[in-house]
């Protein structure tokens, strides 16, 4: 069927360039795509913009409209795939950097240019494909973790249950559904790497366009027909003799106990909604809701709104329905960091559609441009140097200039409000708290005539409102709750009970911690994805963090199969070990520092949330489950 041509001039004209070069040189096999005139030179959480001369930009168009022409039309065949030293130039040439050592491999697989990645399960043999059909696995969640676990349970033909506690699969982007909900990742990177969207609407999709995409995902690969809704795990008891998980579920018709060889937990770390423990909460008279729960049946219109909170949430919703109520006050513990980002809510332009659609490895080097602007990214900007003398407000020299940047971009948002520029700018360094994207609608949203932005801490919560502690009190219609989740409550509320009668959570004493995020020791063939210390800051999507994981958990499975084993757990040493390197790890990064208090660190103190290091790091680590590192027991050890 032959391509209509009639947008290409368009679409050229939206084309992030340095990859369209790349792609052509896919097409046509001549490295000379790659002219170093063409070169980008990129500037921080910018769109992408290049840095190339306009009339360079105008060259490099008209030439890719006669190469492109030439292929849609059948006047010259794709080019073979190119080999690696010229795959490494091409890297090079779209990241506008010369790719570092210990890279190559890495990003190479993330392109997956033959089609093929290390994520993708190899049970290929007889004697694995046969040993695959005696597992048995159950997966916690529907959400974008228990959906990636199917299909790739699916490819290596292990058997397996999801229980799901809600009616549909989606999970967080089920759940929340306040308005103005989106990703702050954008969606060429925030999706499946082998699953893309040629079609995304915008950069940074709203929540029902993400649904609809994780639906439709589901949909492609059948994982409705292994999953059972509305159904949580209550209980899970370690059964020795036998090897198995022994899991009670609460059903909509009563309780029912479920067994399994291996539990893959994909229940996330912030589906929670965690409530201010404020004196007379429950007292309040009007509609009160987390933003995570939203009372769709609540007309907030020409109502007096209270928000308590002021995170990622609330950054979002509070914009959106500033201009509809009659009053909005917005309580602030503490200000988040808003990281300019101008097209946060804009289209994707439909010319760029078009190239992703019908220009062959366009989609795959546009997600390498924006996979390596955060591979590394941001990251040193976070770093805490051990010599620093400066202000407590950073932990750097280059975290003092990024946050001379970023505040600068904020006060320039509201000129004539210095008093409002003066609460909204935080006194913590750049990273040590969730950071959010800026279009500018926040600072917005806070100038308007009825909203008023209170710094002043709350003492209680009446039936009419909400009393400050210096003694003022505001009535209010409704109360909206945007105070994030219980995010160190890693597996809550499920009891687990594992080798002689350990109590995981009793064991983890509020500290959770796994080996890699997702195995700990004493509760065998028990799996976790975005566990403990696998969250990340800066630096990418999550989505690659659980492929990362899925993999890595497959590979326990295939070393299960391979070796005949039934159970496996990581040595006590290999988890200690590793958990001090990632303590260390966070020391040196902003969420770190002794003088920063968030989400990120647990009751303990400790910073039990995030990744510390690089992409890379996490992706080398979780390659393949190495045998010295576990545990493995036969059934004959077991019974005897």
């Amino acid at each position: 069927m032959a391509v209509d041509l009639a947008p290409l001039d368009q679409a050229l004209e939206t084309a992030h360039l340095p990859a369209l070069s790349a792609a052509l040189v896919h097409l046509t096999g001549d490295l000379g795509w790659l002219r170093p005139e063409w070169r980008p030179i990129y500037t921080p959480l910018s769109r992408g913009e290049t840095g190339v001369s306009e009339a360079e930009q105008a060259k490099m168009r008209a030439a890719a409209k006669v190469a492109i022409t030439d292929y849609l039309t059948g006047k010259r065949p794709m080019a073979p795939i190119p080999g690696p030293d010229a795959v490494r130039q091409m890297m090079s040439f779209v990241a506008g950097a010369d790719i570092p050592d210990g890279y190559g491999d890495f990003l190479s697989d993330e392109l997956a240019l033959d089609g093929h990645s290390s994520k993708d399960p190899n049970w290929s043999s007889p004697q694995l494909k046969a040993a695959a059909r005696r597992l048995n696995v159950l997966v916690v969640g529907a959400g974008m973790s228990g959906i990636l676990a199917a299909i790739r349970l699916t490819q290596a033909g292990v058997p397996f249950e999801i229980v799901d506690k809600n009616a549909d699969v989606g999970g967080t982007w089920l759940e929340n559904t306040y308005p103005g909900c989106r990703v702050d990742s954008s969606n060429h990177m925030y999706s499946y790497s082998f699953e893309p969207n040629h079609f995304w609407p915008q950069h940074f999709s709203t929540q029902p366009v993400l649904l609809d995409y994780f639906r439709g995902v589901a949909a492609r690969h059948d994982v409705k027909k292994h999953v059972r809704f509305e159904t949580t795990v209550e209980e899970m008891l370690w059964d020795e003799p036998r090897a198995v998980w022994k899991v009670r579920l609460k059903t909509p018709s009563g309780h029912e106990q479920v067994e399994a060889q291996a539990v893959i937990t994909a229940v996330g770390q912030l589906n929670r909604p965690r409530y201010p423990e404020i004196k007379g909460r429950e007292r309040f008279a009007g509609a009160a809701f987390h933003s995570a729960e939203w009372r769709h049946d609540v007309d907030l219109t020409g109502k007096r709104v209270a928000v308590i909170g002021t995170g990622a949430s609330a950054f979002q919703f509070v914009p959106e329905i500033a201009g509809k109520v009659a009053s909005l006050t917005v309580f602030q513990r503490t200000p988040p960091w808003g990281f300019p980002v101008p097209h946060y809510h804009e289209d994707v332009p439909d010319g760029m559609n078009w190239l992703m659609e019908h220009v062959p490895f366009y989609d795959k080097w546009y997600r390498f441009w924006m996979f390596w602007m955060v591979t590394d990214g941001l990251l040193p900007m976070v770093t805490a140097d051990p010599a620093w003398k400066g202000p407590p407000t950073a932990v750097s020299e280059l975290n003092l200039g990024f946050r001379e940047m970023i505040a600068q971009a904020i006060a320039a948002q509201a000129p004539d409000r210095p008093d409002l520029i003066a609460k909204v700018i935080p006194t913590y360094p750049v990273g040590g708290k969730r950071s959010l994207l800026d279009n500018g609608v926040w600072i917005e949203a806070l100038k308007r005539d009825n909203v008023e932005l209170v710094t002043e801490g709350i003492s209680e919560i009446t039936p009419q409102g909400v009393v400050t502690a210096d003694g003022q009190a505001r009535d209010f219609d409704v109360i909206i709750y945007g105070t994030g989740f219980y995010a160190s409550k890693f597996l809550w509320p499920m009891k687990i009970t594992g080798r002689d009668g350990a109590d995981l959570h009793a064991r983890w004493d509020g500290d959770a911690r796994a080996y890699l995020g997702m195995t700990t020791p004493g509760f065998p063939n028990l799996f976790m994805i975005y566990g403990p210390n696998t969250n990340i800051v800066v630096n990418g999507s999550i989505i690659f963090f659980s492929e990362c994981s899925v993999r890595y958990i497959l590979g326990c499975l295939k070393l299960l199969a391979e070796t005949g084993s039934a159970a496996m757990e990581p040595k006590r040493e290999v988890h200690d070990a590793f958990n001090i390197k990632v303590d260390e790890g966070n020391s040196l990064m902003a969420w770190g520092a002794p003088q920063v208090t968030s989400w990120y660190k647990n009751e303990k103190g400790r910073v039990s949330q995030n990744w510390p290091f690089a992409l890379v790091d996490y992706w080398r680590a979780t390659l393949a489950p190495d045998p010295k590192d576990f545990v493995l027991t036969k059934s004959a050890e077991l019974v005897g």
